[in-house]
């Protein structure tokens, strides 16, 4: 006798890179807990560094936040394959070299590997790229992503808020961010303040 299938389960890839903004992807890895969505989280090997510099946290404190980890090297991995069903992934912050990597199709990590499966499968894939200024390479593989179909979203503060905190700067960029794969989070909205 045929067993029923497992109910689907909503899932969404967390990419968190080298660049500036490690805030962003712990709190997207926070408030994800508030949903019925199992995360996965990579971690590129400079974000491990700047984890390092820019919070006062415990090493494996990301490992804590995510449901499943899975180490950039292993290209083995299940998010690694577009059969593994996901939402999509977010990359929060997300490095210029991983924005170009994944704009011409280098999948050197299960990072950027995972993001070029999202976008093959056309799931949605959110960049919250974090630099300034930009150059015209930079722009120019902003504009290959956006073409494929991926979302670049700098996590630009909204100030119409009146954020009291860091922390709630941080917040309006993420709800703004997990706004974008159907995931609507408490925040103050134009219109409502």
């Amino acid at each position: 006798m045929k067993s029923k299938p497992e109910p689907a389960i909503d899932r969404i890839v967390v990419g968190i890179t080298g660049a500036t903004g490690i805030p962003y992807g712990m709190k997207a890895l926070e408030l994800l807990k508030g949903y019925e969505v199992e995360t996965h989280l990579v971690v590129s090997r400079s974000a491990e560094k700047v984890i390092a510099y820019e919070t006062d946290f415990p090493e494996k404190t990301l490992d804590l936040l995510a449901d499943r980890v899975h180490p950039a090297e292993d290209i083995g991995a299940s998010i690694a394959s577009g059969s593994f069903k996901t939402l999509g992934m977010l990359v929060a912050p997300c490095s210029v070299k991983t924005l170009s990597e994944i704009a011409t199709g280098v999948t050197s990590t299960l990072l950027t590997r995972a993001a070029d499966v999202v976008l093959k499968e056309r799931r949605r894939l959110v960049l919250m790229v974090r630099e300034t200024p930009l150059h015209a390479g930079h722009l120019r593989s902003m504009l290959a992503v956006t073409e494929m179909g991926g979302i670049i979203m700098p996590p630009v503060p909204s100030f119409y808020t009146h954020p009291a905190t860091i922390d709630e700067l941080v917040t309006h960029s993420v709800v703004r961010a997990l706004d974008l794969f159907g995931l609507e989070g408490q925040m103050p909205r134009w219109g409502d303040t």
